[in-house]
């Protein structure tokens, strides 16, 4: 028999969302008139919008024909959405149409994007953290070992955690010991808290002072309403030399479903070979690298999806997705509210659709999700899934749905936490 990669086997046994879904399934067999409120994992539930589904339709009307059939299209994306990237999301920013790279989602660039370096760089990940910033840097072999005594998703030996609780207003101390790799997401995923212009400036002037690469996942940043917080970290001034930025259309207009990302790879971000060959100063652009391993592994975005993407930085798309973001940000502050009022300690969903609440003392987080599913049917996120930072945390997010999220925070009030 052949050898598995054996990294694969220092991960946790279930991915964190495959465990939910195997007891909430468990939950439903048993009580099968219940009505189940879900509120964790982050899938939307809003159709999507009418100037999107237009454009699906004429696209496919398009391939319907010989003239405007299209099949494979270029890996990198077609210049019509590369050019419209550009120009809504990064005007005045440097960036420009041929350092996008449109993709099937900002988790696969993310996952993959770790393949462009060595096995024995160093990464640093925020702790709690989106499982895929460090599963996939195990995979790769750069997770090390995790230590027999620590429970399920505790600590990597070869990983550098930087913790973000209550105790630091959750905003992530500067690593101590110097990284290769820098993975942070905001608005943060599963915090909901987001970083300032002189916060994230920090992290830029740390990365080009120890020639650091940061991975910055803004997935979120649709639903930023607070003034002056960075949509993008290219705002913040180097650092296109020293970041690769990935972004979503899933959250912000619907495209769980869809799927639809893209990737900006600035040609100034560099990275080093072992044996000193390269190009400016001995070094590789990233640029093309991502460009070799996307035309080798990657045949491209659908092109009707990419219209439809195209559809959503148009005045209709963006009118229409700014309502779908308003109501899912009020059933965030629904739900945040509601464990304000329970005398909870809660943070985001001010600035991001997820709620991250202080659970009671005495319960670990996954009591916690029991207790939820089993006496009020409601399915939330274990804190303690998304890193040893997060236990004594719990998930819940404004995707539900504006009715059962109300229906949930009644019965949240009636267990009387």
């Amino acid at each position: 028999m052949a050898i598995v990669n054996t990294h694969y086997l220092n991960l946790p046994g279930n991915y964190l969302f495959s465990e939910i879904a195997k007891r909430v399934q468990t939950h439903a067999a048993a009580h099968p008139d219940a009505k189940l409120i879900r509120l964790g994992i982050g899938d939307v539930t809003s159709p999507l919008p009418p100037s999107v589904i237009a454009a699906l339709h004429r696209a496919v009307d398009e391939q319907a024909t010989a003239e405007g059939f299209r099949g494979y299209g270029p890996e990198q994306g077609y210049p019509f959405l590369r050019e419209t990237v550009a120009a809504s999301c990064y005007h005045g920013l440097g960036i420009q149409p041929d350092e996008i790279f449109i993709s099937d989602g900002a988790k696969c660039d993310i996952g993959n994007f770790q393949e462009l370096f060595a096995t024995d760089c160093r990464v640093a990940i925020t702790d709690p953290v989106y499982p895929v910033y460090a599963d996939s840097n195990v995979m790769a072999g750069r997770g090390g070992a995790m230590p027999p005594e620590s429970p399920e998703n505790g600590r990597f030996s070869g990983l550098i955690y930087l913790p973000c609780t209550a105790e630091n207003a959750f905003v992530p101390s500067l690593p101590e010991k110097r990284p290769d790799l820098i993975y942070l997401c905001y608005p943060n995923n599963p915090t909901g808290t987001v970083l300032t212009k002189e916060e994230l400036a920090q992290w830029v002037a740390y990365a080009r002072e120890h020639e650091c690469i940061i991975f910055f996942d803004a997935a979120y940043e649709a639903f930023i309403h607070t003034p002056d917080i960075p949509r993008s970290i290219y705002e913040i001034d180097g650092a296109r030399d020293v970041a690769v930025e990935f972004r979503s259309y899933s959250k912000g207009a619907g495209f769980t479903g869809l799927r639809c990302g893209f990737a900006v790879v600035p040609k100034t971000v560099y990275g080093r070979p072992a044996a000193g060959k390269g190009g400016k100063s001995g070094s590789i652009a990233l640029h093309g690298l991502w460009n070799r391993r996307q035309t080798t592994k990657y045949n491209g975005c659908p092109y009707i999806v990419q219209r439809a993407a195209e559809a959503v930085h148009s005045p209709e798309g963006q009118r229409e997705t700014r309502v779908v973001i308003a109501e899912y940000m009020d059933n965030a502050g629904l739900i945040r509210r509601c464990f304000e009022d329970l005398g909870m300690s809660v943070a985001g969903g001010i600035d991001a659709p997820y709620v991250w609440v202080r659970i009671p003392r005495g319960m670990d987080s996954w009591t916690f999700f029991d207790l939820l599913l089993q006496r009020a049917g409601i399915v939330g996120t274990p804190g303690s899934g998304f890193g040893p930072s997060g236990r004594g945390y719990f998930r819940l997010t404004g995707f539900g749905g504006r009715e059962n999220t109300r229906e949930a925070v009644e019965r949240l009030r009636r267990l009387s936490l």
